[in-house]
């Protein structure tokens, strides 16, 4: 059995000092993830360290700069298993240069405020991320 593929995403804030706003991502291929929301970000290539990966996909599908926080490790090892064939790295992060654009696999990108991230129809496997990132948010806020 071959090992699943890494993939790293972007769990972009409107501050990672005092995050109000998050944004999501509308799939808009494959045909049978397009309507569904997403954390922007993709696949780490061979050569690629993950966090260079991240930049990357973010300038290649929001044309934007990111500055990233704290990665959210997952319950799966560390990583948040997506299927069979995939799992992911996902880190803070805010805008640092330009504004994002829905350029490559998605058709809209939307901020959502706190109270308004599980008004949209999340990827399955992205729906315990924001569960597990609106905790670690309100865990922060108490601090």
């Amino acid at each position: 059995m071959t090992s699943p593929v890494l993939v790293v995403a972007a769990a972009i804030v409107d501050d990672l000092d005092d995050p109000r706003e998050l944004l999501a991502a509308r799939r808009a291929v494959p045909a049978r993830l397009a309507g569904r929301w997403e954390f922007p970000g993709g696949k780490v290539d061979a050569d690629e360290e993950p966090e260079d990966a991240l930049h990357r996909e973010i300038r290649e599908e929001l044309g934007a700069r990111i500055g990233l926080g704290e990665e959210l490790v997952g319950p799966d090892d560390g990583l948040w298993r997506l299927s069979d064939e995939y799992v992911m790295r996902l880190w803070l992060a805010e805008v640092v240069e330009g504004t994002p654009e829905p350029l490559d696999e998605h058709d809209e990108l939307r901020w959502l405020p706190v109270s308004q991230w599980h008004e949209v129809p999340w990827l399955d496997a992205d729906l315990r991320i924001v569960d597990a990132l609106h905790a670690h948010l309100s865990r922060a806020r108490l601090r």
